[in-house]
């Protein structure tokens, strides 16, 4: 991760800020924290690609008048790292809601699996899953969902241009997804689990890489919001 020290920050005239999202934060939360670490100064602050708050990794932030260009770092390719479960599914196709289906393992084997992949690599479409944060009629699906309602569903173009499976200990599944903006991590290994007539569901995901932008040279949120508080103290 890179180092606070390293850098000279000019937060008015805008600044990009990788931060390494933590396990459960929301993208909102980040934002709020590093928001409320700038004050006085009122600066806008805002994020370019949400992360469900099941997942960490890479999350762009940005302040000052760069935040006028957060369309432009949203709309970057992705890269993510991942586990994924087989043999089970969820709601939520992740660990957010409580296994509701199971299926044998049996019979299932790794050409199989690296034969499955091939359906998602290209430009294909997918669903967003119910519990995710598109809009539809003003309203986030993950609300009507907790509450549950039902949603039409609406198709998306996305486009993977790499599916890479890289290690297989059943019921456990590693990949590496190379994608478009707005690309539904969980609605891929949901279909996955589906082209293999069985179930899958995600229990990992990091965000590795946003454009040209890598985790590794990310901040730590936590380090950041003391680093700011100190140098007004």
């Amino acid at each position: 991760m890179q180092k606070i020290e390293d850098r000279t920050f000019n937060f008015a005239a805008g600044e990009l800020l990788l931060i390494n999202k933590p396990y459960k934060w929301t993208s909102f939360d980040v934002v709020g924290k590093i928001r409320n670490s700038l004050k006085p100064l009122k600066l806008k602050v805002g994020h370019a690609g949400t992360l469900d708050p099941l997942a960490t990794g890479l999350l762009i932030i940005c302040t000052g008048k760069l935040t006028k260009q957060i369309d432009t770092f949203q709309a970057q390719e992705k890269e993510y790292t991942g586990t994924m479960v087989l043999g089970a599914t969820t709601p939520s196709f992740d660990m957010e809601t409580m296994i509701d289906q199971e299926f044998p393992l049996a019979g299932i084997t790794e050409e199989a699996i690296y034969q499955a992949i091939v359906p998602f690599k290209g430009d294909i479409q997918q669903y967003p899953p119910a519990h995710s944060a598109v809009k539809i009629n003003g309203e986030r699906l993950y609300v009507k969902a907790r509450l549950g309602e039902e949603t039409e569903l609406r198709l998306r173009n996305v486009t993977v241009s790499a599916f890479e499976i890289t290690r297989i200990a059943l019921p456990e599944i590693d990949f590496r997804i190379v994608c478009s903006k707005g690309t539904y991590i969980r609605s891929i290994i949901s279909d996955f689990g589906k082209q293999l007539n069985n179930g899958a569901y995600l229990s990992k995901l990091t965000r590795t890489r946003s454009g040209d932008f890598l985790l590794e040279n990310a901040f730590e949120v936590n380090d950041l919001v003391s680093y700011l508080r100190n140098k007004k103290e």
